[in-house]
């Protein structure tokens, strides 16, 4: 309804309309009432009707007469992301896993909730407990009343996934059968470190100091392990004690994850850390349903190579072009692919690096020569011992201490190459060795099946990068096992985003697509005692993302 002016007989009149369609649809005007003649409406009596509408809608009155009650706007909260992983969570069934899985809970605040809360702040701005608190500032979580959560509701609802996790792990594996394909799942499993702070020590600590991927040194640090299908889904995780052997970590995974999901065919890739004559004849040894073995493909590490020598040396591969052959060791399948260009790289490098040492030692050489001669430079003697020393070091920093031996027992410093070992080396280069049980497949697909653990391999890149798994600021391992296993959901909601965006041709990643949601923001307005609401303006770029990733358009009422 409006209000407009009209004439009739020479004077104008202030009219109430009301504007509807017809039965043909087509707009139409009707006449409701005559305020007055324009020229007797006076501001005292406008404003009288103006005060008398804001009454009947519930609005207070204004405190002085004839005064305008200016809106009060509150701070525009993000809103977009949190919707989008809002109706994964429902749509995936996670909401009622973990709400029935924490049912004979009686903690007095919803766990549910507070769990979703940090799964989602995982993947849109990763902060600490305490962090998490000031991000829900300026965030709205459609459903959830955040104004009452505390630090501590957060740290005993990781408390209650620790108690009822596994209810919680079999209740996810239900939820991630109908995206898994029964009839051939591969199975890719691989190990990361996870940093962890503090020094104190703890009752069943998985805190220790071994080797970080990620400093390149010691560290104290624990292990997670993570089971993903050839789609990168992820399917299981654990974690472990940092200086655990990656060896040990593989078989109790694999039962377990046998155990839960009842497929019919499992192909375990690992990477190379993971080969252990020993631990393939465990593997050859576990069951699956109806009797089967668990098949593998597993890479032997370049330091292995020497126990496969006899396989690859009589093995013939192309000169100018990629390809593959197979042999066999002990009874058992091994695939062999050739790389000529990255062969040619390999041997390239190495050789520059065999170049520059050698340089270095004669150079070494040469001073101690000039020197017995006469020829002292400045600055301090030089001695064979010292030589020795710096050019040992040099050798051992490279990795190339099979390739080249300082001459310990000499009298002068010396050294030599061994040029046999760089040949042995050279016809090495450009090689990927697997070793594997599965009898039905090509060579060649056996190789792409492998390959495939680098696409694979991203879901710990977006653990550490995107999900920010570490450094991990928790003691206590129930504390670091739940925060894993809030990243493993979050990993969970990316993945099933990527995959969909994937299935739709779209040229968005996840992160690109969180970032655009999140300029969908709710904005709120008070005048008076009335409250508005609404959302920024949704762009077709947004509305395509929501579809892509079949997702229902959020509304200002929804949210």
């Amino acid at each position: 309804m409006y209000v407009r002016i009209s004439n009739s007989g020479g004077r104008q009149y202030l009219r109430l309309v009301q504007a509807y369609r017809d039965e043909n649809g087509k707009v139409r005007q009707r006449h409701l009432a005559q305020l007055g003649r324009l020229d007797e409406l006076d501001e005292r009596t406008v404003q009288g009707l103006i005060d008398s509408l804001r009454r009947f809608s519930g609005e207070a009155e204004p405190a002085g007469k004839g005064k305008r009650v200016e809106p009060q706007f509150e701070r525009a909260r993000e809103v977009g992301p949190q919707w989008l992983l809002t109706e994964l969570w429902e749509t995936l069934g996670l909401a009622d896993l973990i709400r029935r899985a924490l049912s004979s809970s009686r903690r007095g605040f919803d766990v549910q909730a507070a769990v979703r809360l940090m799964v989602f702040n995982r993947l849109c701005d990763p902060e600490s407990k305490l962090g998490l608190l000031r991000w829900l500032e300026g965030v709205v979580v459609p459903g959830i009343d955040t104004a009452a959560l505390t630090h501590q509701h957060l740290l005993r609802a990781m408390d209650a996934l620790m108690d009822k996790r596994e209810a919680i792990h079999k209740g996810l594996s239900k939820q991630l059968l109908p995206l898994i394909d029964r009839e051939l799942s591969v199975v890719f499993y691989d190990l990361t470190t996870i940093r962890i702070h503090g020094e104190t020590e703890v009752e069943g600590d998985l805190r220790r100091y071994g080797h970080s991927k990620e400093l390149k040194g010691p560290a104290r640090q624990c292990v997670l392990g993570l089971v993903q299908t050839a789609d990168g889904l992820p399917l299981d995780f654990d974690v472990f004690e940092g200086s655990v052997a990656e060896v040990k970590t593989l078989l109790p995974m694999l039962e377990r994850c046998v155990k839960r999901y009842p497929i019919k065919r499992v192909i375990v890739v690992a990477d190379r850390g993971l080969l252990s004559l020993d631990n393939v004849a465990e593997v050859e040894r576990l069951e699956i349903a109806e009797g089967r073995t668990l098949e593998y493909i597993l890479a032997v590490p370049a330091g292995r190579y020497r126990d496969f020598a006899t396989v690859i040396d009589g093995l013939t591969f192309a000169e100018a072009k990629e390809s593959v052959r197979e042999g066999e060791l002990e009874g058992r399948r091994v695939v062999v692919a050739h790389d000529p260009e990255r062969a040619k790289e390999q041997t390239e490098r190495r050789r520059e690096k065999l170049t520059a040492l050698t340089e270095f030692g004669d150079a070494l050489a040469a001073k101690l020569d000039a020197q017995d001669a006469g020829s002292n430079e400045r600055g301090r003697r030089a001695s064979d011992r010292g030589a020795y020393t710096r050019f040992s070091r040099e050798v051992f920093d490279a990795h190339f201490s099979r390739f080249i031996t300082p001459e310990l027992e000499s009298k002068r410093f010396a050294f030599s190459v061994n040029d046999e070992a760089v040949a042995k080396a050279e016809g090495l280069d450009g090689k990927l060795v697997l070793l594997t049980n599965v009898t039905d497949l090509e060579a060649e697909d056996i190789v792409e099946r492998y390959k495939a653990l680098a696409d694979i391999e991203r879901g710990f890149r977006v653990l550490k990068r995107d999900i920010e798994i570490a450094p991990v600021y928790h003691y206590r391992p129930d504390r670091i096992r739940a925060h894993a296993m809030i990243c493993f959901l979050a990993l969970l909601l990316h993945r099933v985003m990527r995959m969909r965006l994937k299935q739709k041709h779209s040229t968005f990643s996840v992160e690109r697509a969180l970032e655009r949601l999140r300029g969908i923001q709710l904005h709120q307005v008070k005048i008076g005692a009335r409250r508005l609401r609404g959302l920024t303006k949704i762009t077709p770029e947004q509305l395509g993302l929501f579809e892509a990733l079949e997702v229902k358009t959020p509304t200002a009422n929804a949210v």
